[in-house]
């Protein structure tokens, strides 16, 4: 990982042998070594070449380095950070925000400057779409990078502003239960259109015996959502889904599958959970009123 002017410099290579097949340029005069995986690690660590002494890392590539590795998403670009009178971007791979950031709000993993975990998930909650900010805090809160009650606090003590109000709605959705952002979609999807179910749910029979978790659930109804995921279709899983399933059903409870094409039109998922929980029982215990 190095500046093409400083290895041009230090004469280790021509500018031919900087355009050759060797190296992978990741940013505007910053090459690596072509054999290196293209990770979002080595983005950051290039980026890292190029970030003015008052920049850091932050939004989704902070969560990153705190460990929440799934929320940076392959391809996308390394968020960054400078203050407002900071001359510095644009840049092709980088996404700059301006924003004067306290001391408090800066911290440092593994030698690299970024936003603090709790100024990271309120910018979140600010910058991102309702949805996909409450998964990605749904993820920080879960790994425990951040705690609910610290996010609603910090959230209320904003000043009008952009991405304001939106925070402190993001605030009221987000759940550390969750245990996939797909689950966390489904689950936001059902809130803002009226429904509230229980994540991670513990299930029990008449005798009070565990029958298992279910993803969300609407108790009073006995209804469970499952998000059928990928894993699913792994080699014996199959089974197990259909033993878990009858074990349910023997308790009483009405199992609803729910897979990525149904979440592509939420209308119909929506108004397809309304009609179960209707045949199962009280609207009025599971809708708002």
């Amino acid at each position: 990982m190095f500046r093409g002017r400083d290895a041009l410099a230090a004469g280790l290579l021509t500018p031919d042998a900087l355009r050759g097949p060797a190296w992978r340029r990741l940013y505007r005069g910053v090459y690596a070594d072509a054999a290196l995986a293209d990770t979002i690690d080595l983005r950051i660590a290039g980026a890292r070449l190029l970030l003015p002494a008052d920049g850091v890392f932050s939004g989704r590539t902070a969560a990153h380095l705190f460990g929440a590795v799934q929320l940076a998403h392959p391809g996308a670009p390394v968020e960054v950070t400078v203050p407002p009178a900071t001359s510095f971007g644009p840049v092709a791979g980088l996404r700059i925000r301006r924003a004067a950031l306290p001391p408090s709000d800066v911290t440092v993993i593994a030698h690299r400057r970024c936003t603090s975990e709790l100024r990271t998930a309120v910018d979140l909650a600010r910058f991102e779409s309702i949805v996909e900010a409450v998964v990605a805090i749904d993820v920080l809160l879960a790994r425990g990078i951040v705690r609910a009650v610290e996010l609603e606090q910090a959230v209320a003590e904003l000043t009008p502003g952009r991405g304001t109000r939106q925070a402190r709605q993001v605030s009221t959705l987000v759940d550390g239960r969750a245990e996939s952002p797909p689950e966390s979609r489904l689950r936001v999807l059902l809130v803002l259109a009226g429904l509230f179910p229980v994540p991670q749910f513990p299930v029990r029979d008449s005798a009070g015996a565990f029958v298992a978790r279910v993803d969300l659930a609407f108790p009073e109804q006995r209804v469970a959502i499952e998000y059928d995921g990928v894993w699913h279709g792994e080699p014996g899983q199959l089974g197990r889904d259909r033993r878990r399933m009858n074990k349910l059903s023997d308790a009483g409870w009405t199992v609803f599958y729910v897979t990525a094409s149904d979440m592509h039109d939420p209308v119909a998922l929506v108004a397809r959970v309304r009609a179960v929980l209707a045949r199962c029982g009280n609207p009025g215990s599971w809708a708002q009123k």
